[in-house]
């Protein structure tokens, strides 16, 4: 992988985690793209380390506070709403490498995310805020967030969704959803972290997947900042439409046997 590869799949990572559409479907399609399919789970997940980053600044006061009062609510929310993918993670973990490998199912995924992001336009804005939220509600939303572990199952879509069933204003959905992916990328880091040095990973130079991860940091930092104002006031059926006419195509050129 060559250090400007490395840069747009950052690019494409950083802007495709915050937006509802698929970061790890989309860098599917990236890899593809540069024929560096051996590349697998370990290049997602070290590109998801910038945007993990680029959550880390954004939320630098929430995360201050978490660790001034390791018991406060706040931490517990976050707690709650990652057991359910912890759970998914560790049993199906060799099941999801695979059929990321292999992105025999993505078009398929990425329709079902068009789906939920339509059917979470119609509903009516909530009245939670941050204080509001319930340690029901961020389970429910975790657990929307599990399922994301289909490769092209928007995480942000999906955690945005739920967030929006559970009442949350819009703006407050999209800010919890973000909060919440921390956990969930930092616990998928450290059990990829371990492919680097078992030889897992070829043809990937240092270098190369530290440009990727500052490129992902710096997009995922302008992407979560922009998706939350976004949310405020504009539909996510433009995401539902793009999606679908990606699912469509991918699944067009499966059946063809071109992809």
């Amino acid at each position: 992988m060559t250090k400007l590869e490395a840069f747009i799949l950052g690019i494409i990572q950083g802007f495709t985690e915050f937006l509802p559409i698929s970061s790890t479907g989309h860098l599917f399609l990236g890899r593809n793209l540069f024929g560096l399919n051996e590349a697998g789970l370990f290049l997602d997940t070290m590109l998801h380390i910038g945007t993990l980053l680029a959550v880390f600044v954004v939320y630098k006061h929430e995360f201050l506070y978490m660790l001034r009062n390791p018991l406060s609510k706040r931490t517990f929310l976050l707690i709650v709403g990652t057991i359910p993918a912890v759970v998914v993670g560790l049993l199906f973990k060799d099941f999801f490498e695979e059929i990321s490998k292999t992105g025999i199912t993505i078009g398929w995924e990425f329709l079902v995310t068009g789906l939920f992001l339509w059917f979470a336009d119609q509903i009516k804005n909530g009245y939670k805020r941050m204080e509001d939220i319930s340690y029901t509600d961020a389970f429910f939303i975790g657990t929307f967030q599990a399922a994301a572990i289909f490769p092209a199952i928007s995480r942000s879509g999906l955690t945005i969704a739920a967030a929006l069933i559970r009442k949350l204003d819009r703006e407050t959905a999209a800010y919890f959803s973000f909060l919440l992916s921390t956990p969930a990328i930092a616990g998928a880091c450290v059990l990829q972290v371990a492919d680097l040095s078992g030889g897992k990973v070829e043809n990937i130079s240092l270098v190369a997947l530290l440009v990727g991860l500052i490129s992902s940091a710096v997009f995922g930092y302008i992407a979560v900042k922009w998706m939350i104002s976004y949310l405020k006031k504009h539909s996510l059926k433009l995401f539902a439409i793009y999606v679908w006419g990606l699912g469509i195509l991918i699944i067009s050129l499966q059946w063809i046997g071109i992809f």
